[in-house]
Order: structure tokens, then sequence, then C-alpha cells
């Protein structure tokens, strides 16, 4: 027997190395829980879908192909981001007061039972049973949407376009701490009077240059509204076929640099 192994200070200081060593597991294994912990909540945060349906004179949804399109973009926003109960769907009307043109909320209401202790056959049954539910209610959300969507206003709101005000609702949208997805239905042409505002009708952006001057001379005056990191679709009404003078890329280039300018968003256009 080595009497080294024996003396106290040799003990001492196995006994420490133990101690710092299961310390070390401790914080590995709690820093382990954390981050499933993280994982749990980020993967389980509600959808909040914003859609704002254009609603002015320069969109025509009465026409078959952009009618088609847009058809088809809701049926994939209701079938993609309504899946759990919370899960939320609002739709703005865009005009002349489009911050204040809330046209329908919807929410999920389907709850799927608890599986705690179930066999697989109660599962499956348990599994069956919610997404019947969730269907039923998809296919009601979806009716509503379309019926939205060919809408008319003849109103004299029809004469404005006011995208700007959809910041204030994604802010909004975005105070809840849910996934907040944006979809934009609109030409993107923002046409709105006063010295202070973008009238693209009358002054579109000649290059991309010009766009992303105006982009950012216009944070100055908005980013008192903190967006967040939400995930904008443009679903624009043109045909692949169309001109650039009728489907400005620069106007999308000035949206572009306005919502990364004002958060780092995402932003994609279909």
């Amino acid at each position: 027997m080595n009497p080294q192994r024996n003396h106290p200070l040799f003990r001492k200081s196995l006994l420490h190395r133990k101690l710092v060593l299961l310390s070390g597991m401790l914080l590995a294994l709690a820093s382990c829980g954390d981050e499933k912990e993280t994982t749990k909540s980020v993967a389980e945060a509600p959808v909040f879908t914003l859609v704002f349906m254009d609603k002015t004179q320069s969109v025509h949804v009465d026409k078959n192909y952009v009618n088609e399109k847009y058809r088809q973009a809701l049926t994939d926003i209701v079938e993609n981001n309504m899946k759990n109960k919370g899960d939320k769907l609002e739709v703005y009307f865009i005009h002349e007061n489009t911050s204040k043109a809330r046209a329908l909320s919807l929410a999920v209401r389907s709850e799927k039972d608890n599986v705690a202790g179930a066999n697989a056959t109660d599962m499956e049954g348990i599994e069956t049973a919610f997404q019947l539910s969730l269907q039923k209610e998809k296919s009601i959300y979806l009716r509503q949407l379309l019926a939205k969507l060919n809408q008319q206003n003849t109103g004299a709101s029809n004469l404005s376009t006011d995208i700007w005000a959809s910041l204030p609702v994604i802010a909004k949208a975005g105070e809840t701490g849910s996934q907040v997805k944006v979809y934009y239905f609109s030409d993107m042409i923002e046409s709105v009077k006063g010295s202070d505002r973008r009238d693209f009708h009358i002054n579109p952006p000649k290059d991309d240059s010009q766009a992303e001057q105006e982009a950012k001379a216009d944070i100055k005056k908005l980013d008192k509204y903190t967006i967040g990191s939400p995930q904008v679709t443009i679903v624009s009404p043109f045909e692949p076929t169309a001109s650039t003078k009728e489907n400005n890329p620069h106007i999308t280039h000035y949206w572009q640099t306005l919502f990364q300018e004002l958060g780092g968003v995402s932003i994609e256009e279909l």
C-alpha cells in the first residue's frame, strides 16, 4: 500500500477533485435541461398570422389569375399556420385606414386530449379525433377568408394605400410572444397624400439606390414601431409576364430595405 495515498492531504485533494467533477456534471446536466426547455418553449410558441388584403382600386381580385393565386396562398396559410390550439389569424384590409380595418379574427380551438399513459391504439384514436376536429375548423376558416378576399370596397377609402399603418399592428402582435407571420396580398404601391408620405403612383423609385435612400429616410419616422423579427411574405397580384412598369422591382426593394432596417426580418415575394 502506498503510504502517500493515506496521507490526509492526499485524501483531501482527491475529495476536492471528485467534488469539482461532480459539480461539472451537474452543471452540464442543468445546461442540457435548460436547452431542452428553451427548444420546447420555442417549438410550442403559438403562431400569430397577420393577413393584409389590399382593397384599393389598383388590385383586382376579380381577375382569374389573381383570384386563383390568392385562393391558393390563403389555403396554404390556413393549412400550414393553423395547427395547434392558440394559433391565431387576423385579417386587415389595406386602404386609407388600414390600422383600424380589422376584418376577421380567428383562433384554433381544437385541442388534443392528454396522451399520458395511453397505449398505441388510444394514442392513434386521440390523434385522429384531433385532426378531424382541426380540419373542420380549417374548412370554416378558409371559407371566411375567401369571403373577405372577394369582398369589394367601393367606398372612398379605396383611393389610398396606407401600408405604413400595418406596422403598429405587427408590433402589437409581436408583444404576444407568438411566432409572427405576415402576409401582404398587395401590389405594395404605397399611396398616401401629404408632404411626409410616399405616393408611388406619382413618384415611384427609379432605381434601387433611390429606393434604399427613401426607405432609410422613412425609418426615422417608423422606427418607433418595434416589430420584432416576423416572417414577411408579399403575395403580389402580378402575372409572371408583367412588365417592370407594372411590377416595379424598385418598389419591392424599398420594402425589403424598410423591413430589414426595422428589425432584420426575413421577407419573401411570391
